[in-house]
C-alpha cells in the first residue's frame, strides 16, 4: 500500500509543472497560490487554469516559496436555513482549498456570548473570520472581532461596516425586480413575507417590494405584509396570516426560498393550485427551490460565489497583514438574476376553487 501511495505522489503534478503549463515562473505560481495582488489578472487566470487542468494540489512547500505559512480562517455561522448554509459551505471549502488555507467551521449558538465565541477563535489561532448572515449584521460581533484584531469579511449584509470588507448583492433592486415581474404578469394584490428583522437584507428587500408597487401606482397594503424569520416554520405562519385575509392576494413574494416553500405547502393544504390560484415566488435559489413542486420562481443569489469571494478577500487581507502591507477594505457586489420556473403565472380571470 505504501509503495502505491509513493508512486502516486511521484506522478502528481508539481509547481514546476504548473509553471511550465502556464508559461510563467514557479515564483509566480506561488504568488497566485498565496493570493498576492502583484500578479496581473490575466496571468492569474492562466495560472488558475493550469492548476485546474493539471489537478494540482498546492503543498506546504509551494507556500513556503513566497514566504507563506499556515493560514487558518474561521466560518462562524448561525443560520437556520440548511439549504443556504449548504451552498455557502460548498463555496467556502472550495476556495479554501484553492487558496491552500485551513477552513474551521464553528457554530455560534444562542446560548453563547459574543465574547466567548471570539475568545474561542483567538485560542484556536484563527487568522480571520467569514461572517454569513445573520452574524454579518451583528454590531456586537463586529466590534468584538475588531477589538481582538481578527480580520473579518461580512457576506450578504445590507450595511457597509467600517474598516471591513463586504461581499453582497443588491437586495433592494433584486426584490424590486421580482415585484415588477409580478406586476407585469397582471398581479396588483401582492403579499410579501419579510425576513428576520435582525438582518439588514430583510429591510432592503421590503423596500424594493414597496418601491415597485409605488412606481406602478399600487398602494402598499400593510395587511399583505407578514413577518417571517427566514425559517420554513415562520413561513407557514406568515402564509396562513396573509391567506386568511377577507381579500387574499393573487401572488405572494417571500424573502427566501424556505418561506416560499412553506407558502406553497399552505396553498396546497387549502386546495389552492400553484400557480393557477396563487403565484408564489422566493429569493436565494437554494436547492430547495427545485426540490418542491412546483419548482420556485426565485431570485438567484450566487451564494457559493459570494462565499468564495469572501474567502479570497480574507486570505488576501491576512497575507497582506503578515507582510505589513496596508490592504484597504473592499466592497464586492455580485450579480443576481431572476429565475422563472413553474410557480408563477398571470392571475386567474375566473373565481377560485372553493
Amino acid at each position: 500500500m505504501e509503495a502505491k501511495t509513493s508512486r502516486r505522489q511521484r506522478n502528481a503534478p508539481t509547481i514546476n509543472d504548473v509553471a511550465k503549463h502556464a508559461g510563467v515562473s514557479p515564483m509566480t505560481v506561488s504568488r497566485v497560490i498565496n493570493g498576492e495582488q502583484i500578479v496581473k489578472a490575466a496571468t492569474r487566470e492562466k495560472v488558475e487554469h493550469s492548476i485546474a487542468a493539471l489537478n494540482y494540489a498546492p503543498s506546504a512547500a509551494a507556500r513556503s516559496l513566497a514566504g507563506g505559512e499556515e493560514t487558518r480562517i474561521g466560518l462562524l455561522y448561525s443560520n437556520p436555513s440548511s439549504s443556504y448554509l449548504s451552498e455557502f459551505l460548498m463555496g467556502s471549502l472550495d476556495q479554501a482549498s484553492r487558496s491552500n488555507v485551513h477552513l474551521v467551521v464553528e457554530k455560534f449558538s444562542e446560548d453563547m456570548s459574543v465574547k466567548a465565541a471570539v475568545d474561542h477563535l483567538s485560542r484556536g489561532r484563527i487568522d480571520g473570520v467569514i461572517l454569513p448572515p445573520p452574524l454579518c449584521d451583528s454590531l456586537e460581533m463586529l466590534r468584538a472581532l475588531a477589538a481582538a484584531m481578527i480580520p473579518a469579511v461580512a457576506v450578504a449584509t445590507g450595511r457597509i461596516p467600517k474598516r471591513m470588507s463586504v461581499v453582497s448583492i443588491d437586495d433592494h433592486h433584486a426584490a424590486y425586480e421580482m415585484t415588477r415581474h409580478l406586476i407585469a404578469l397582471g398581479h396588483s394584490r401582492i403579499g410579501f413575507i419579510r425576513g428576520n428583522p435582525n438582518q439588514s437584507a430583510s429591510e432592503r428587500r421590503l423596500e424594493g417590494y414597496a418601491l415597485a408597487l409605488s412606481e406602478a401606482g399600487i398602494d402598499t397594503d400593510e395587511t399583505l405584509v407578514a413577518q417571517g424569520l427566514f425559517t420554513y416554520r415562520s413561513g407557514l405562519d406568515a402564509a396562513e396570516q396573509i391567506l386568511d385575509l377577507p381579500e387574499p392576494p393573487t401572488a405572494i413574494f417571500a424573502s427566501n426560498d424556505d418561506m416560499a416553500a412553506a407558502t406553497v405547502a399552505i396553498a396546497h393544504r387549502r386546495g389552492l393550485d400553484v400557480p393557477g390560484d396563487l403565484t408564489v415566488c422566493g429569493f436565494d435559489d437554494t436547492p430547495l427551490a427545485t426540490t418542491i413542486w412546483p419548482e420556485l420562481t426565485t431570485i438567484h443569489q450566487p451564494i457559493s460565489d459570494m462565499s468564495r469571494a469572501a474567502v479570497e478577500l480574507l486570505v488576501r487581507e491576512i497575507r497582506a497583514g503578515k507582510m505589513e502591507k496596508d490592504e484597504p477594505p473592499s466592497r464586492i457586489l455580485l450579480d443576481y438574476s431572476l429565475v422563472r420556473r413553474q410557480s408563477d403565472a398571470a392571475p386567474r380571470r375566473r373565481p377560485r376553487k372553493a
